[in-house]
């Protein structure tokens, strides 16, 4: 991998960007500060949100850091399915005693401002989820000595980030929690996906840019198979969720290894976009029915999501998880980071004595 991003952390384990709260400051300070590389999500947050974390952050740490934005989404929703699906969620809004959200708060989730902020204010890492950025903002990043990271689903997506300019690109596997990085996301896409060994194997063969692997990584023997098949680094999720530096709400991370939850699904419920979840009530009712229509459903289902967590429901929140949900381990994240990197370099050592017998 270029120096200019290997330069900025020991170990090659990146701290997925996880929204909605669960990437906090004191979080990518413990992995940055372990030799990872921490990340803030400012996918939902205003943009003054993000600058005053990355303020407090800058005050935890002296060490290298990432911002993750998402990109604006084309207007492609058809208004009656959403609609429709409004109308399926009224007795949710009715148990929750809420209101539904309007879905037409806002499309573009502040990009333009937050972008402002962080040529101002450049961090050493920006990367980008739900599109390419245009070669105009990543050569600006650029100026500012930012490195850039896009995420790609596909080969061809991996292409698109390489042409654009990025750095380096991310490839998610399906196996991944949370949202799927899709450039272009339709109906097509339900259920559509390739394994992480598949696409860092079919990336790699693509194009030259530097691969940061991510999706259902739990140990430091996957990072070692991911190095193996092409990447440079692994970007874990799920793994640093269940950690007490994490901001996730206690029941979330509670469902990790409830065995009440026993799989993972991908679903449209709760967003309108494809996301890995643990399958609880909400999803199963309501997955079948979701349209691809984002961040309108995001935004419908925000109060629901809202006050599932406040009282404790897990079987109407997004439990975001990937498939090694169960491999979690309650350990601090600088801790998590040590173990990772002494299981990393394990299994280095057993490759390396099984090449050696031949």
């Amino acid at each position: 991998m270029s120096s200019a991003l290997t330069d900025l952390f020991r170990h090659p384990i990146v701290q997925a960007p996880m929204a909605g709260g669960v990437s906090v400051p004191h979080l990518a300070q413990a992995v940055s500060e372990a030799g990872g590389l921490g990340f803030l999500a400012a996918g939902y947050k205003t943009a003054d949100g993000m600058y005053q974390e990355i303020k407090q952050l800058r005050g935890l740490t002296t060490r290298p850091f990432g911002v993750n934005l998402f990109l604006p989404q084309p207007d492609h929703a058809d208004p009656g399915a959403v609609e429709i699906y409004a109308h399926q969620l009224a007795g949710e809004a009715a148990w929750y005693e809420t209101e539904l959200g309007d879905p037409d708060t806002g499309r573009d989730d502040g990009f333009d401002a937050k972008l402002a902020v962080l040529l101002d204010n450049p961090v050493p890492v920006v990367s980008f989820h739900f599109g390419v950025p245009s070669r105009e903002v990543i050569d600006s990043l650029h100026r500012a000595g930012t490195f850039t990271l896009v995420a790609a689903t596909t080969a061809e997506e991996a292409l698109a980030v390489e042409r654009a300019g990025a750095d380096a690109v991310v490839a998610q596997g399906v196996e991944a929690g949370g949202h799927q990085g899709t450039h272009r996301d339709g109906p097509e896409n339900n259920g559509a996906g390739i394994g992480l060994l598949s696409l860092v194997a079919q990336v790699r063969e693509t194009v030259s840019i530097p691969i940061v692997a991510a999706g259902g990584i739990m140990r430091g023997g996957q990072i070692a198979g991911v190095l193996a098949a092409g990447a440079s680094a692994a970007q874990l999720g799920t793994a640093f969720l269940a950690t007490p530096e994490s901001g996730a709400n206690a029941v979330h991370k509670q469902a990790l290894t409830n065995p009440l939850f026993v799989r993972t699904e991908l679903t449209r419920a709760f967003s309108g976009r494809p996301a890995r979840g643990l399958v609880n009530r909400f999803m199963r009712e309501h997955g079948p029915y979701a349209p691809a229509a984002y961040p309108e459903v995001h935004h419908l289902t925000a109060p629901l999501r809202k006050k599932a967590a406040a009282s404790g429901d897990a079987q109407g929140m997004a439990l975001w998880a990937g498939q090694g949900h169960r491999m979690a381990r309650e350990l601090p994240a600088g801790q998590l980071v040590e173990v990772l990197a002494a299981e990393l370099d394990a299994a280095a050592t057993a490759l390396s004595a099984k090449g050696d017998m031949r």
